[in-house]
Protein backbone atom coordinates (compact mmCIF):
# COMPACT_ATOMS: atom_id res chain seq x y z
CA UNK A 1 0.00 0.00 0.00
CA UNK A 2 1.40 3.40 -1.05
CA UNK A 3 1.18 6.48 1.32
CA UNK A 4 -0.27 9.67 0.62
CA UNK A 5 1.33 12.31 -1.91
CA UNK A 6 2.94 15.11 -0.20
CA UNK A 7 3.37 18.11 -2.22
CA UNK A 8 6.02 21.03 -2.20
CA UNK A 9 4.74 23.70 -0.17
CA UNK A 10 5.31 27.07 -0.51
CA UNK A 11 5.72 28.51 3.27
CA UNK A 12 6.01 32.71 3.52
CA UNK A 13 7.36 32.99 7.06
CA UNK A 14 6.83 36.56 8.28
CA UNK A 15 8.92 37.55 10.97
CA UNK A 16 8.57 41.11 13.09
CA UNK A 17 8.56 42.73 16.57
CA UNK A 18 4.67 42.92 18.30
CA UNK A 19 2.66 45.21 16.49
CA UNK A 20 4.52 45.71 13.46
CA UNK A 21 1.84 44.29 11.32
CA UNK A 22 2.28 40.54 10.71
CA UNK A 23 -0.49 39.26 11.55
CA UNK A 24 -2.48 41.91 9.60
CA UNK A 25 -0.03 41.26 7.03
CA UNK A 26 -0.63 37.44 6.52
CA UNK A 27 -4.42 37.64 6.84
CA UNK A 28 -4.37 39.95 4.17
CA UNK A 29 -1.83 37.58 2.04
CA UNK A 30 -4.43 34.52 2.71
CA UNK A 31 -7.30 36.56 2.05
CA UNK A 32 -6.13 37.16 -1.95
CA UNK A 33 -4.28 33.88 -2.84
CA UNK A 34 -6.84 30.88 -2.62
CA UNK A 35 -5.93 27.59 -1.01
CA UNK A 36 -3.61 29.68 1.43
CA UNK A 37 -3.85 28.42 5.03
CA UNK A 38 -2.52 31.06 7.80
CA UNK A 39 -0.99 29.80 10.96
CA UNK A 40 -0.16 32.47 13.71
CA UNK A 41 2.70 31.00 15.53
CA UNK A 42 1.07 32.93 18.87
CA UNK A 43 -1.50 30.23 18.58
CA UNK A 44 0.69 27.27 18.67
CA UNK A 45 2.13 28.20 22.52
CA UNK A 46 -1.23 29.79 23.86
CA UNK A 47 -0.94 28.93 27.44
CA UNK A 48 -2.60 31.16 29.90
CA UNK A 49 -1.09 32.88 31.91
CA UNK A 50 1.64 33.33 29.01
CA UNK A 51 4.91 32.00 29.65
CA UNK A 52 7.48 32.21 26.95
CA UNK A 53 9.87 29.99 27.80
CA UNK A 54 12.57 27.76 26.19
CA UNK A 55 10.56 24.88 26.60
CA UNK A 56 7.00 26.35 25.47
CA UNK A 57 8.92 27.98 22.06
CA UNK A 58 9.86 24.40 21.31
CA UNK A 59 6.94 23.05 21.82
CA UNK A 60 5.36 26.04 19.73
CA UNK A 61 7.74 25.28 17.15
CA UNK A 62 6.81 21.67 17.54
CA UNK A 63 3.46 22.61 16.79
CA UNK A 64 3.95 24.69 13.50
CA UNK A 65 6.22 22.45 11.83
CA UNK A 66 3.10 19.63 12.66
CA UNK A 67 0.59 21.64 11.10
CA UNK A 68 2.61 22.80 7.67
CA UNK A 69 3.12 18.80 7.85
CA UNK A 70 -1.10 18.52 7.83
CA UNK A 71 -1.42 21.55 5.24
CA UNK A 72 0.68 19.54 2.99
CA UNK A 73 -1.31 16.93 3.01
CA UNK A 74 -4.56 18.52 2.31
CA UNK A 75 -5.24 19.20 -1.74
CA UNK A 76 -7.33 22.20 -0.85
CA UNK A 77 -3.74 24.06 0.38
CA UNK A 78 -1.57 24.95 -1.97
CA UNK A 79 0.18 27.81 0.12
CA UNK A 80 0.74 28.87 3.91
CA UNK A 81 1.73 31.67 5.45
CA UNK A 82 3.25 31.77 8.79
CA UNK A 83 3.55 34.44 11.46
CA UNK A 84 5.32 34.50 14.46
CA UNK A 85 8.16 37.06 16.41
CA UNK A 86 11.02 35.24 15.98
CA UNK A 87 13.88 36.82 17.95
CA UNK A 88 15.97 33.68 19.09
CA UNK A 89 18.69 32.25 16.64
CA UNK A 90 17.89 28.77 18.05
CA UNK A 91 13.87 29.28 16.85
CA UNK A 92 14.64 30.58 13.59
CA UNK A 93 16.88 27.50 13.01
CA UNK A 94 14.52 24.80 14.26
CA UNK A 95 11.85 26.24 11.87
CA UNK A 96 14.35 26.86 8.95
CA UNK A 97 15.37 23.07 9.48
CA UNK A 98 11.96 21.73 10.03
CA UNK A 99 10.91 23.71 6.88
CA UNK A 100 13.97 21.44 5.01
CA UNK A 101 12.73 18.38 6.03
CA UNK A 102 9.17 18.91 5.05
CA UNK A 103 10.70 19.81 1.34
CA UNK A 104 8.58 23.42 1.86
CA UNK A 105 9.37 26.22 -0.52
CA UNK A 106 10.43 28.82 1.85
CA UNK A 107 10.06 32.62 1.84
CA UNK A 108 11.25 34.59 4.55
CA UNK A 109 10.38 38.21 5.02
CA UNK A 110 10.96 40.35 8.46
CA UNK A 111 8.50 43.28 8.89
CA UNK A 112 10.08 46.52 10.83
CA UNK A 113 9.36 49.79 10.41
CA UNK A 114 9.75 53.53 12.47
CA UNK A 115 9.30 53.67 16.31
CA UNK A 116 6.57 56.71 15.78
CA UNK A 117 4.90 53.84 13.08
CA UNK A 118 5.09 51.39 15.61
CA UNK A 119 3.37 53.60 18.52
CA UNK A 120 0.56 54.68 16.13
CA UNK A 121 -0.16 50.52 14.57
CA UNK A 122 -0.01 49.90 18.37
CA UNK A 123 -2.31 52.54 19.62
CA UNK A 124 -5.21 51.69 17.06
CA UNK A 125 -5.00 48.11 18.14
CA UNK A 126 -6.17 48.19 21.30
CA UNK A 127 -7.94 44.91 21.26
CA UNK A 128 -4.63 43.03 21.72
CA UNK A 129 -4.66 41.99 24.83
CA UNK A 130 -0.68 42.31 24.54
CA UNK A 131 -0.86 46.03 23.72
CA UNK A 132 0.22 47.27 27.27
CA UNK A 133 2.93 49.86 27.54
CA UNK A 134 5.53 47.23 28.73
CA UNK A 135 5.33 45.25 25.88
CA UNK A 136 5.16 48.36 23.29
CA UNK A 137 8.70 49.53 25.13
CA UNK A 138 9.79 45.71 24.66
CA UNK A 139 8.61 45.81 21.31
CA UNK A 140 10.22 49.25 20.58
CA UNK A 141 13.50 47.90 22.45
CA UNK A 142 13.69 45.10 19.61
CA UNK A 143 13.09 47.47 16.69
CA UNK A 144 16.89 48.01 15.54
CA UNK A 145 17.29 43.60 16.24
CA UNK A 146 14.59 43.08 13.73
CA UNK A 147 15.94 45.71 11.76
CA UNK A 148 19.23 44.01 11.16
CA UNK A 149 17.95 40.89 10.04
CA UNK A 150 17.76 39.26 6.50
CA UNK A 151 15.13 40.52 3.78
CA UNK A 152 14.12 43.23 5.90
CA UNK A 153 10.80 44.89 4.54
CA UNK A 154 10.37 48.21 6.09
CA UNK A 155 6.56 48.96 6.11
CA UNK A 156 6.56 52.78 7.72
CA UNK A 157 3.88 54.88 5.95
CA UNK A 158 2.45 51.64 4.23
CA UNK A 159 -0.81 50.18 4.17
CA UNK A 160 -1.35 46.44 4.23
CA UNK A 161 -2.29 45.65 1.04
CA UNK A 162 0.74 47.27 0.05
CA UNK A 163 2.60 45.56 2.49
CA UNK A 164 1.10 42.42 1.01
CA UNK A 165 1.75 42.70 -2.25
CA UNK A 166 5.24 43.48 -1.79
CA UNK A 167 5.51 40.37 0.06
CA UNK A 168 4.09 38.15 -2.81
CA UNK A 169 5.85 40.14 -5.26
CA UNK A 170 9.32 39.09 -3.81
CA UNK A 171 8.04 35.40 -4.15
CA UNK A 172 7.72 35.25 -7.85
CA UNK A 173 10.02 33.81 -10.07
CA UNK A 174 12.24 35.70 -11.32
CA UNK A 175 11.75 37.13 -14.93
CA UNK A 176 8.14 36.39 -14.48
CA UNK A 177 6.24 39.55 -15.88
CA UNK A 178 2.26 40.67 -15.57
CA UNK A 179 0.47 40.58 -18.57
Amino acid sequence: MRGRQVQVMKVIVINGPMGVGKTTAGRCIAGQVPGTAFIDGDWCMDIHPFVGSRETKAMAVDNILHMIGNYQKCSVCSMIVLVWLMDDEWVIQRITEGLAALRAEVQSVTLACSSEDLITRWNQDRSCEWRTDHWLNVSLKSLPGFASMDNVIDTSGLPVNRVAEIILQQGEPAGREEI
